[in-house]
């Protein structure tokens, strides 16, 4: 089955944007009570778009989806298409099992996004019958195109993915368990018109095995506290500048990720700090995250600073 109009006019867009810049993931802005600071995610927002990136994706894992309620997540959504003002598509994050990310999808659809991105299911392992009507049952409730997300519990077969691309509003794979060899075999048996991300935890590390595979384009942390380095490797990556991919992995990339692993939730709440030591407005993470300790907070900061100077950019 052919994508639809809207579909196609997304995934287009979404194409072009990626062939651009990275996908941007942005952090949710939290007073230090814990509310949600609406004023300063907007000023944090409009900052990160004056980097231009291929598309942002509110609410999503760096955004802190699974701490919103249903209120803040409409709030969130509109927000970004309102300082999005069109200018790159808005890409949603919804989830949990199908009847409440049918809810969120009604949301993100009436605040005006673009499409939206199916983070895994809730807890549950299923099999590929149940993966597949997990989207199927989405997709008939939603008129938003739709990405979905496999990672962690949720990863799909050929055959799966061949049924889900059917769907006239699945638009694209994200891919989050880096095994390339059935990457590899996914994107040669997909149609034309699936695109696919590189969704890896701080993709840049595999961005060059993920293009060697057919799938170049990838999300960023790194865009939500440093789009100037984020923006710099992409750049390096995409004209085949070795030497300061390879500087920018090797002093910066791989550094962070050691760091990220010291903690469960890392990948979220050192991003936060990090954007935090930058002087963005974003706040604390929410429960059950935590934010860094004073070493690694110490680190963190020296982390930055090497990047930054990697790139030309004081700290």
């Amino acid at each position: 089955m052919a994508l639809n109009k809207v579909a196609q006019d997304a995934a287009q867009r979404l194409r072009d944007g990626m062939a651009r810049g990275v996908l941007s993931f942005p952090l949710t802005s939290f007073a230090a009570e814990g509310s949600l600071d609406l004023d300063a995610y907007r000023t944090y927002l409009a900052g990160q778009l004056t980097t231009e990136p291929g598309a942002v994706f509110p609410a999503c894992g760096t955004g802190e989806f699974s701490a919103l309620d249903e209120d803040e997540y409409r709030q969130v959504v509109a927000s970004a298409v309102e300082v999005a003002n069109g200018r790159i598509p808005v890409v949603a994050g919804i989830g949990y099992g199908w009847a409440q990310a049918l809810r969120f999808a009604r949301i993100a659809e009436e605040a005006g996004a673009d499409a939206a991105l199916v983070l895994p299911h809730y807890l549950v392992k299923g099999p590929q019958e149940g993966l597949v009507e997990q989207v199927r049952r989405i997709a008939g409730g939603t008129g938003l195109p739709l990405i979905v997300y496999q990672r962690d519990h949720v990863a799909f077969s050929i055959e799966s993915m061949r049924r889900i691309a059917e769907l006239p509003t699945v638009i694209g794979l994200k891919d989050g368990h880096s095994d390339l060899d059935r990457l590899q075999r996914l994107t040669l048996a997909a149609p034309d018109h699936l695109l696919f991300f590189n969704g890896a935890a701080t993709a840049e590390i595999q961005a060059r095995a993920y293009a060697t595979v057919g799938v170049p384009a990838y999300s960023s942390a790194v865009h939500a506290f440093a789009p100037e380095i984020a923006d710099t490797f992409f750049a390096a990556l995409k004209s085949g500048d070795d030497g300061t991919v390879d500087r920018l992995l090797r002093d910066f990339y791989v550094p962070l990720v050691e760091l990220r692993d010291r903690v469960p939730g890392y990948a979220v709440s050192l991003v936060k700090a990090a954007a935090r030591l930058r002087g963005k407005p974003v706040g604390p993470v929410r429960a059950p995250l935590s934010d860094p300790g004073p070493q690694d907070l110490a680190e963190l900061e020296k982390l930055l600073e090497t990047g930054l100077g990697l790139v030309g950019v004081a700290g």
